[in-house]
This record gives C-alpha cells, structure tokens and sequence, in this order.
C-alpha cells in the first residue's frame, strides 16, 4: 500500500472513530435525568392574605421511594450547595418570608454523615405581603435528588400560587 492509501485510510478509521464517539456522548446527555424527574412539586395558598397581609404557603415535595434529597439545613458543609431551599417572590416586595423546614433524617457514615428528606415532605411559608398586594406568588425550590448508586442533576423548580 502506498503512503498515500495509508493516510487516507488512517483519516477514514479516524474519522468513522471520532464520529461513533460523538454519537455515543449524544446519546448518555440524552439519557441524562434531572432530578425532578423522581420529585413531584406541589405548592398552594392556605386562603387569601389576612388583613395584615400575612399568609400561609405550603410546598408539598414528593420523592419517588428509593430516592432522597438534601435536607436544610443538611448538617454537612461539603453538601450545604446542594440542600434544599425555597425561595418565594412577588411582582410587589414582600415584607417578610419565614420558611419552615422539617427535620431531616440521619444519613450515611463517619465523616458523610448529612440529613435527606425521603417520600412526602412538608415545607412551610409564612409570607407578609405589601398592603394591596394580591397578585400570585413564585415558589422556587432548588433540590438535588439521589439514590444509593448515583445523583440526578439539581434543579430548580417553579411553581406559582395564585
């Protein structure tokens, strides 16, 4: 085979290569989950503001058995990026947002120890709105989801309460 023939033939081999490697990566980010896709979110208003303008929201997380997700606080530093945290916002300033977080339960072992909500998770808002303010509010919650072999990638779900 001339030198010629072995280039061209190299180039084909390594260009029929670089193109099965291109699609294998398509196809693991295709492949990719979020963590809502094992979280289900649900956020309502208990009634309308009261005259002062307080109110109650309650964000219900349901996490499909065999996951779990970071607790808040998580009680460990290395995972405190990856707890969970809602945020609630107003087109008006809100005038005070107190979020109550349950417990967490024990998790792991010796130096990994951390806190992880598993199943129905109940988490509490109170929110003072500015006089007038009627208009809905965006719920945000930001959570990671795992199992015992691997992590879904975090998300940030939103959710508005009318």
């Amino acid at each position: 085979m001339s030198r010629t023939s072995t280039r061209c033939v190299v180039g084909i081999l390594a260009l029929t290569l670089a193109v099965l490697l291109l699609g294998e990566a398509g196809t693991a980010s295709a492949q990719a989950k979020k963590s809502d896709s094992v979280v289900k979110v649900e956020a309502k208003a208990d009634g309308k503001p009261d005259a002062s303008g307080k109110q109650t929201i309650t964000i219900t997380l349901d996490v499909d058995k065999g996951w779990h997700i970071y607790a808040n606080p998580v009680e460990n530093e290395d995972l405190a990026s990856v707890q969970t945290v809602v945020g609630i916002a107003s087109k008006a300033k809100l005038d005070d947002v107190k979020i109550t977080y349950p417990a967490g339960k024990p998790y792991g072992q010796g130096d990994e120890k951390h806190k992880i909500y598993e199943g129905k998770v109940t988490i509490k808002a109170q929110v003072k709105r500015a006089a007038g303010d009627t208009g809905p509010l965006e719920v945000s919650i930001k959570l990671q989801s795992c199992n015992e072999r691997t992590c879904l990638f975090p998300v940030t779900l939103k959710k508005e309460v009318p």
